[in-house]
C-alpha cells in the first residue's frame, strides 16, 4: 500500500503563480543583497576572519556589558561579547582580532579577569579557537570554490542526464575554464572571480541551449542566495559550519528538482504531442507533489530537532538546514520547473503551426 498525501488526478495550476513566486523570491534575494552591501558583506565568523573565539558558560544569568567589563583588562584587540545560543543557556562568546598570541595565555587572562570581576558568576570556559588571518583567507576562497564546482557539476550531470548532451557540457566546461583563466589575467579577486564564473555558466547554459541544467542551476542559486541573505538580515555567522549546510542544501534541492524533471521527461514521452507544455509540467508537479512533501515534511522534522534540541554549537547550522530545505523545495516547484516554460521555451525556434485547430506542444519539448 503506497502513502500517498495528495489523491491522484489532483491538479493543482501551480505554473499559474509562478510569477508571483518570482517577486517573492526575488523580494527574499534583493532584501539580502541590499542587507550584504550595506554590513559590507557577511558577518564572518573566526573560520574565515581571522583572530580568536572564546565560548563562556556562566551558571548564573549574565549579561554582554558587565562580561565585556569584566575581560576588558586582558587588553584584547576589539573585543566583541554576544549571546550564544538561547537566553536560558546563559553561554556567551567572546570574540577579539588578536591572531599573535598564545592561547593559552589568552585562556589564563580570561579566566583571571572572570574570576576577579565576577566572582559569584560561576564561569567555565567550553572552548577557545584561533584562526590567523592567512589561513581565514584561504578558507574564505576554499569555500567559495567549493559551492562553485557544486553548482557547476551539477550542471553537466543534468545536460547529461536530461538531454543527452555530454558535448555540450564539456563545451560548458571548456568554455568556463576560459572564462576564469580570462578572469584572473584581469586581476579578478577570489569573490568576483567566483561572481563571473556564475554569470558565464548562466549564459552557457542558456547559449548552448542546455535547458534542463539552467533551471537546475538557477534553483541552486536561488537556495543559496535566499539562505546567505537571511543570515545577512538576522545578523547571524557565516562559518565552516554553514557552508556544510550550504553544500547539503545544494544536494537536497538537485535530488527534489531531479524529481520533477523525471517525470517531465517521462511524460513528453508518453503524452501526445498536441498538449501543451505547461500542462506537462504541471501534471508533473502535481504527480510528483505527494513524495515532495512527504520528503520535506520527515526532513524538516529532523532539522527541527536538531535546531531546538541540538544545543547551540548547531544551532546555526540547523537554522540554515531549515531555510535552505524551504527555498529547496520552493524552488523545485515553482522556480527549476517553470523555467523550462519561461526561459528553457525560447532557446530553440518554435514549430511552425499545423493546419489543424489543436493547439501545439512548444519546440522545448524536445
Amino acid at each position: 500500500m503506497v502513502l500517498e498525501l495528495i489523491r491522484p488526478g489532483t491538479n493543482i495550476n501551480f505554473l499559474k503563480y509562478r510569477k508571483l513566486a518570482y517577486l517573492i523570491s526575488a523580494a527574499i534575494v534583493l532584501a539580502g543583497f541590499v542587507s550584504l552591501a550595506v554590513k559590507g558583506g557577511p558577518r564572518f565568523g573566526v573560520d574565515f576572519s581571522g583572530g580568536l573565539s572564546i565560548q563562556v558558560r556562566f551558571a548564573k544569568t549574565m549579561d554582554v556589558e558587565s562580561i565585556a567589563k569584566a575581560v576588558d583588562e586582558v587588553g584584547l584587540k576589539n573585543v566583541v561579547v554576544q549571546r550564544f545560543g538561547q537566553d536560558d543557556a546563559n553561554e556567551f562568546l567572546i570574540r577579539a582580532s588578536d591572531h599573535e598570541i598564545n592561547q593559552e595565555t589568552v585562556r589564563t587572562g580570561i579566566e583571571t579577569a572572570l574570576a576577579k570581576n565576577l566572582p559569584d558568576s560561576g564561569y567555565s570556559v567550553q572552548r577557545l579557537e584561533m584562526v590567523g588571518p592567512k589561513v581565514g583567507a584561504d578558507l574564505r576562497g576554499k569555500a567559495l570554490e567549493a559551492i562553485f564546482y557544486s553548482v557547476l557539476l551539477i550542471a553537466i550531470y543534468i545536460s547529461g542526464r536530461f538531454e543527452q548532451r555530454w558535448m555540450a557540457a564539456g563545451l560548458m566546461a571548456a568554455g568556463l575554464a576560459g572564462g576564469i583563466y580570462l578572469l584572473k589575467l584581469a586581476g579578478a579577486s577570489t569573490v568576483w572571480l567566483i561572481v563571473g564564473a556564475m554569470l558565464i555558466t548562466l549564459a552557457l547554459c542558456f547559449v548552448l541551449r542546455l535547458k534542463y541544467a539552467l533551471g537546475a542551476v538557477v534553483a541552486d542559486l536561488h537556495d543559496i542566495f535566499v539562505t546567505i541573505g537571511i543570515f545577512s538580515l538576522l545578523d547571524l555567522e557565516f562559518d565552516l559550519t554553514i557552508v556544510a549546510a550550504l553544500l547539503t542544501i545544494l544536494g537536497y534541492s538537485l535530488n527534489d528538482t531531479i524529481i520533477v524533471y523525471d517525470r517531465i521527461r517521462e511524460k513528453l514521452r508518453t503524452t501526445d504531442k498536441s498538449v501543451p507544455f505547461e500542462q506537462v509540467i504541471n501534471q508533473s508537479v502535481n504527480e510528483t507533489l505527494s513524495r515532495t512533501i512527504l520528503t520535506a515534511g520527515t526532513t524538516l522534522i529532523t532539522v527541527a530537532c536538531l535546531f531546538f534540541l541540538g544545543g547551540p554549537v548547531i544551532h546555526d547550522f540547523a537554522l540554515a538546514m531549515l531555510i535552505g530545505i524551504l527555498a529547496g523545495t520552493f524552488s523545485s516547484v515553482f522556480v527549476a520547473s517553470p523555467i523550462l516554460l519561461d526561459l528553457g521555451s525560447g532557446l530553440n525556434k518554435p514549430e511552425a503551426p499545423a493546419p489543424t485547430t489543436g493547439p501545439r506542444v512548444n519546440a522545448a519539448r524536445a
